[in-house]
């Protein structure tokens, strides 16, 4: 039975004091939705807290009751949770997806938290104790805090396929809202765990030592990358919804390594893999993007360049 709207909101607004009081900084959301209720820069009124310009919701998030009690007077507005001024790290453990839709219980694909309890395994460590909540999806958000002095980012799929992350420039759907497909409900644990050792060194890894720079072999190595494009960009396009993105993750990777020798220009990879990634998609655009730039950068950082031939 739906709430009356009046009794919503007091339980949202509770829900985003509640957030408020472990340091968490809020904003609101669209009611039943998951996209910030704030107005953008055009229609801004330059007044309030943009009395001195325009401030997006990561710049409006806060921590302040009375500011809280203000913004959910409005309505019943969901409860954002901004990960970056709340020095978070959240995991977002992913159900598998048909046309672009979370399926519940999808055989023979691993879910998010199954997919991140193997990675545990392999790292030799348990699947951390830490609060967290089932989203609307059936999936999972762990929660941990962020140590100081290290900023971490969003990724999207590149620590393994329906496992994402939401750091600095990312928020999350927090506990108590509710969408059309269902609610976000807390789990356990009221605390938040640091963010484990072997987490933080995936998502920021060592740099390696400098290689020596090597001289090309003429012709050979541009060809070698030319058909590496073409078969890259086919397990690309042919890759069913379960394995895209992983596929598009490992292809970016590994055509990173002909970028930072020269052999191919970035733009071309990235025209040829948006291009595959978009023929058969399960995400946005935009998503397919941010994989294959952050792929590319890991790759490029991780294989240094080689002197050209003039």
């Amino acid at each position: 039975m739906t709430q009356p709207i009046p009794n919503r909101r007091e339980c949202l607004l509770a829900a985003a004091l509640d957030a408020a009081e472990r340091g968490w900084a809020v904003f609101p959301l669209r009611p039943g939705g998951k996209r910030p209720a704030l107005h953008g820069e055009q229609s801004c009124p330059r007044t309030g807290d943009c009395a001195a310009g325009h401030r997006k919701w990561e710049q409006r998030a806060t921590i302040d009751p009375d500011r809280i009690g203000r913004a959910w007077s409005a309505g019943p507005f969901n409860v954002g949770i901004a990960t970056g001024p709340s020095r978070l790290l959240v995991v977002d453990l992913d159900m598998p997806k048909t046309n672009g839709k979370s399926v519940k219980g999808s055989e023979g694909t691993p879910c998010g938290v199954t997919t991140f309890k193997a990675l545990c395994e392999r790292a030799g460590q348990e699947v951390p104790a830490t609060y967290r909540t089932r989203t609307a999806s059936g999936g999972q958000h762990l929660y941990f805090t962020a140590p100081a002095g290290v900023r971490l980012t969003n990724t999207a799929g590149s620590i393994a396929p329906l496992v994402d992350t939401r750091a600095s420039g990312g928020y999350v759907v927090g506990a108590g809202s509710i969408t059309p497909a269902g609610p976000y409900e807390a789990l356990c644990a009221r605390v938040a765990a640091p963010v484990p050792g072997w987490l933080l060194s995936i998502l920021q890894p060592a740099p390696k030592p400098v290689r020596p720079q090597l001289r090309p072999v003429a012709g050979q190595s541009r060809r070698y990358a030319d058909v590496a494009l073409t078969n890259e960009t086919h397990a690309v396009m042919t890759a069913g919804d379960s394995t895209r993105n992983a596929t598009l993750l490992r292809a970016a990777r590994a055509l990173g390594r002909f970028v930072a020798s020269g052999d191919l220009t970035r733009m071309v990879v990235e025209e040829a893999l948006r291009g595959a990634a978009g023929a058969n998609a399960t995400e946005s655009q935009s998503y397919y993007d941010d994989v294959i730039r952050r792929a590319l950068d890991w790759s490029i950082t991780h294989n240094p360049g080689r002197v050209k031939a003039a």
